[in-house]
């Protein structure tokens, strides 16, 4: 008897973590079609590096003189 409620305990806890993990997988992958005609991944990649250019100073007007 006492086996077998472990066994249905077991397999209530296996249960429980496939269904977590079978949902957790569930999102847009970075391949799948995104805003306009990029990936998802690729739209990502393309706010990081607009982030990053936002963040960079503003050029110094002796800068500019000299290119």
């Amino acid at each position: 008897m006492e086996t077998s409620l472990r066994y249905i305990a077991g397999m209530r806890i296996l249960c429980l973590l496939m269904v977590t993990l079978t949902l957790g997988a569930c999102g847009k992958s970075d391949s799948a079609p995104g805003p306009g005609s990029v990936t998802v991944g690729e739209a990502r990649a393309l706010d990081e590096a607009s982030e990053m250019l936002d963040a960079r100073p503003e050029p110094t007007a002796s800068a500019a003189m000299e290119r």
